[in-house]
Order: C-alpha cells, then structure tokens, then sequence
C-alpha cells in the first residue's frame, strides 16, 4: 500500500507506555519489588531499542549499548534515592531490585535475539504477527512467574 515506507523494527511504543503506568500502579498494589524491578529493565530496555529504531540508527547505533546505559542510569538513580539496599529487600543475598533489573535486562536481550535467530531462519520474515513484542512479554511473563514462585 505504502511503497516507498521503510519497515521500522522497533517494539511497539504504545506497549512501552502502557508497561510504565503499569509498573506505578503494581507498585502502590504491594507486588514485590523483585517482579516489579524486572518490568521496569524490560520497560528501560524497550525504550532503548524503540529509540534505536525510531532514529533510524543516526543517533544511537546499538541499542544493547544504550540499554545498558538506561539500565546504569537507573540503578544510579534508584541509589541515588535511596530505594536500593533495603535490610531484609533481598533475594538470595542480592539486592531485590538490582537483580530484577539485571534478570530483566538479560531476558529482554535474550528476547532480541531469539527474534533475530527466528527471522534469519525465515529469511527475514516473522513466524507470526508482532513477533518482537510478543517474545519479550512471553519470555518476562515467564521469568516473572518462575520468581513468583519462588518467593
């Protein structure tokens, strides 16, 4: 229909947004700040690739790098804030929160790349409609639920 559109590889912005004001309301419901922190790296790590794409790769050339950098910038300012390092917020003797956000990160990256992995065996193509969004949820629903299970 558009044929002179470029394709845009990026996950769904309206799907970032909706995870964020999810995250607040999580918060204020009790839910343990382990799950919550893993949704919060997969928000920071979706807006890092949204940002890689949306600037079609003129600004910012890799967007594990900058997920990297937003994953630093807010454990610098969780810190800063004085919302990490909490006596008894720990899990298996590592701060809740930080190691939310480092599940979060590394499974949202593991999402990537099963999507890249996915599309070469199908030349470039997806299996199925909205393939990059649904990984990554698929893949922290489940760490999600695995840690539920555990606490």
């Amino acid at each position: 229909m558009f044929p002179f559109a470029q394709p845009v590889y990026a996950s769904c912005p309206v799907c970032v947004i909706t995870v964020g004001g999810g995250l607040l309301i999580a918060k204020k419901l009790g839910i343990d700040d382990l799950l919550v922190s893993i949704w919060i790296s997969g928000l920071n790590t979706a807006l890092a690739f949204w940002i890689v794409s949306f600037t079609k790769n003129k600004l910012f050339k890799n967007a594990y790098i900058l997920s990297s950098i937003f994953y630093l910038l807010t454990i610098i300012y969780l810190w800063y804030s004085k919302q990490l390092f909490h006596k008894g917020n720990t899990f298996r003797g590592v701060d809740k929160v930080l190691f939310g956000m480092t599940v979060g990160l590394v499974i949202f990256f593991l999402a990537m790349i099963t999507d890249k992995i996915l599309r070469k065996k199908k030349n470039g193509k997806v299996l199925f409609y909205y393939q990059k969004v649904v990984i990554p949820i698929i893949y922290l629903l489940v760490v999600t639920i695995t840690f539920k299970l555990m606490l």
